[in-house]
């Protein structure tokens, strides 16, 4: 690979390109923000504060709780909660223990649970009550000793705590729900532990921190096997590109859920690393963000793109005050331009695009936020931070301008797959990570992506970028959102088809869709069909999924099909 990084004359001065990253647990960070900043709230959720202090005794009991229950260094501990601060003591806790914490997403079926569960060998789990039915119904199948449960009600203010079973039973779940004698609370595993400091030695390089199961939209989820040094490497570079953000007095908005890497690095690893207040956000609900926005005057908001659509789009916006955010980090899926200028003007503040992936911890790429920012581009490698364009078919470096297969290089790039020696070897090569994105980089070293590698459509003959697509779809004013796939077409071999979704009260034809593109795409990458929407299915963290919507449109027209045989 060449030696040349054009990015770095592009970067901020104040960006070095090289940092120092500290040799030691991932758990540093807390405990130097509770010896340094011990009264700053670390933790705002729903009215209940907690500071520094308080969550670093916390994390120690409840890693003492864990030792005392027979978990080892290198156990597997799994945490299936919501943004609530339960999530960060048990996550904590389990590193101070010297676990490797398996997060594990709220929403996952009995089929993905039992896969993640077994694949991983994790035998404690912590989780919600109201997912006590859903994990106990597992257990069975899978190598699960330990049941550790909690209620969103045990951090509330003591108000909303005495107000909580009552929500519960109008939303028709059960809170005197009658556990087994292999169950223990949350509270009462704290209540009966000390607060004593626990030394598990750690080796950063090699200890696996956490085991972050990929999504699975492309495939059977796998465990990427990060390590302490890799997400202490990622905070690390996320605060100097950040960097004017000041040690003991940010806020973030912690709406991306902890449980997916891009929110556990940029809202709570980083966060925690300079003491800044997480205001947890458990369910994104765009009123009630609003709402909070303008009560808790965060200063950072990590997003996705829907949750920037769902916001600039709400009737009531005007009424809300969103002055106090200065900076966001946009991840999970491109950014459209409108959404992106819009919200800035909303704001005053920056909204830029980044990328990164589950196997890097995940950030490699962004636009300076004080800096030279490019509409459409991911942006700049980050510091210690390599890449490159391969020719997909030989493998070999690309010049400047031509599409091919963005790989990276760096300090927060995953160890492996955990026990598929086979999946790492595809995608690692000589410390080279292959991420499947299609994409290009320019004269002063800033990335563009054009699509995924499985989601490029070739229509007669032509590669048809579906991302590409969109954005223009995305410029039409009554456009809220809109994903485009590719077709089986008899002629052209795949054909493009939009999913779209308009802003409330907005309509539009296929025909004022179509004039629009062909404004601005050229004929073989206009859509030929349309199918307009309510909403689009996504991931937790707002990524659309093309592939559900493949699967979706082949079902409908088997089933034309059969109708016209029969």
């Amino acid at each position: 690979m060449s030696n040349a990084k054009p990015w770095i004359a592009s970067y901020p001065p104040e960006t070095a390109p090289s940092l120092e990253y500290p040799r030691v647990s991932l758990t540093h960070f807390l405990e130097q923000s509770a010896a340094t900043y011990p009264d700053n709230n670390a933790v705002y959720f729903m009215g209940k504060r907690i500071t520094y202090r308080e969550l670093l005794d916390l994390s120690y009991e409840f890693a003492n709780g864990l030792i005392k229950r027979g978990v080892k260094k290198g156990d597997r501990v799994a945490i299936m909660l919501p943004n609530i601060p339960q999530t960060v003591i048990s996550y904590y806790g389990a590193l101070f223990a010297g676990a490797t914490v398996v997060m594990t997403n709220p929403l996952y079926t009995e089929r993905e649970l039992i896969h993640q569960l077994n694949d991983s060998g994790a035998e404690t789990i912590i989780t919600l009550d109201l997912l006590y039915k859903r994990v106990t119904s597992v257990r069975s199948s899978t190598p699960l000793k330990r049941l550790i449960i909690t209620s969103i009600g045990d951090y509330l203010p003591f108000f909303k705590r005495m107000l909580y079973p009552l929500v519960q039973k109008k939303d028709g779940h059960n809170p005197q729900v009658m556990y087994g004698s292999d169950v223990e609370p949350f509270l009462s595993v704290l209540k009966e532990s000390a607060n004593n400091p626990v030394k598990i030695e750690v080796d950063p390089e090699h200890d696996i921190a956490l085991l972050q199961y990929t999504g699975g939209t492309t495939g059977v989820a796998k465990g990427v096997m990060l390590t302490h040094a890799n997400l202490i490497a990622n905070a690390v570079q996320c605060k100097a590109v950040l960097y004017k953000l000041k040690m003991g007095s940010e806020r973030i908005l912690g709406a991306l859920p902890l449980f997916h890497v891009y929110g556990m690095t940029t809202v709570m690893n980083k966060g925690i690393s300079i003491a800044a207040e997480i205001i947890l956000v458990p369910k994104f609900d765009v009123k009630q963000m609003l709402e909070l926005i303008s009560k808790t005057k965060p200063t950072l908001f990590p997003g996705a793109p829907t949750m920037y659509i769902g916001l600039i789009n709400h009737p009531d916006l005007q009424k809300y005050d969103l002055s106090s955010i200065e900076a966001c980090v946009s991840g999970s899926a491109p950014l459209p331009v409108e959404v992106q200028n819009r919200f800035e003007e909303l704001t005053g503040g920056k909204l830029v695009e980044g990328y990164g992936l589950t196997e890097a911890s995940p950030v490699t790429h962004s636009n300076p936020i004080w800096g030279k920012s490019i509409t459409g581009s991911i942006g700049l490698p980050w510091p210690d931070t390599d890449s490159c364009i391969l020719d997909p078919s030989t493998g070999e470096e690309l010049p400047t301008g031509q599409i091919g297969e963005l790989a990276v290089k760096g300090p927060q790039v995953m160890v492996g797959y955990w026990n598929r020696p086979e999946d790492t070897a595809a995608i690692l090569k000589d410390g080279w990570l292959l991420t499947g994105d299609m994409g290009y980089m320019d004269e002063d070293g800033y990335f563009y992506i054009v699509d995924r590698k499985k989601d490029m459509i070739i229509a007669g003959g032509f590669n048809i970028y579906p991302r590409e697509v969109e954005e223009v779809l995305f410029e039409h004013p009554a456009v809220q959102e809109a994903a485009v796939i590719g077709v089986p077409d008899p002629y052209r071999g795949e054909t493009v088809k939009a999913f779209v979704v308009l802003k409330q009260g907005m309509e539009v034809s296929e025909e004022e869709l179509e004039k629009h593109c062909r404004e601005k795409l050229a004929a073989y990458k206009i859509p030929r069909l349309y199918e307009f929407r309510s909403e689009l299915p996504k991931t937790m963290v707002g990524k659309v999924l093309r592939r559900q919507l493949q699967e979706e449109d082949k079902k409908r027209r088997e089933a034309e099909e059969q109708i016209k045989t029969s």
